[in-house]
């Protein structure tokens, strides 16, 4: 399975306006999100890409991690990250963990932080740290940065 990460920013009068924004700049705003834990499937391939599927299948269910981050003062920024590890033995097992804060460093940190904590007590090896940050600042509007592994998406005449 291919796994994309995509990201994106956007403003707007309200954490929503904002959030919708930032789901257009990522491509993906005509979805219904359904939130994953973090786990990569065996045999996924990571794309890192911006995708933009916002005229593709509207409506249908897009399974996804993700981070989000708001910044509602001047000035202020907002980060926003995902980062992943893979197994150094088998192709695409791995983790994602999904990060925000208010500065490109803070969220490293804690990406990298994670990850390494998430693997001391599974039994895989685990590779180098990938990481993917969407960082923007508010100017007069609430602002949103956001990434995003989308995994799949369903139509709802899926499952009758």
């Amino acid at each position: 399975m291919k796994i994309h990460v995509t990201w994106g920013t956007g403003e707007g009068p309200t954490r929503k306006a904002a959030f919708d924004n930032a789901l257009w700049s990522a491509g993906i705003a005509n979805y219904n999100l359904i939130s994953l834990s973090s786990i990569i499937p065996e045999g996924s391939e990571i794309v890192e890409e911006k995708i933009n599927w916002n005229e593709r299948e509207h409506g249908n269910r897009l399974y996804v991690v993700m981070s989000e981050s708001y910044a509602e003062t001047p000035g202020e920024k907002a980060v926003a990250g995902v980062g992943w590890v893979l197994e150094n033995r088998k192709k695409g097992k791995g983790m994602f963990v999904e990060i925000h804060g208010k500065s490109r460093e803070e969220v490293t940190e804690a990406v990298e932080k994670s990850l390494k904590s998430m693997a001391t007590y599974r039994p895989e090896e685990y590779g180098d740290t990938n990481l993917k940050i969407a960082e923007t600042e508010c100017k007069s509007a609430v602002a949103c940065a956001l990434v995003v592994a989308v995994y799949k998406s369903e139509g709802w005449n899926d499952y009758t």
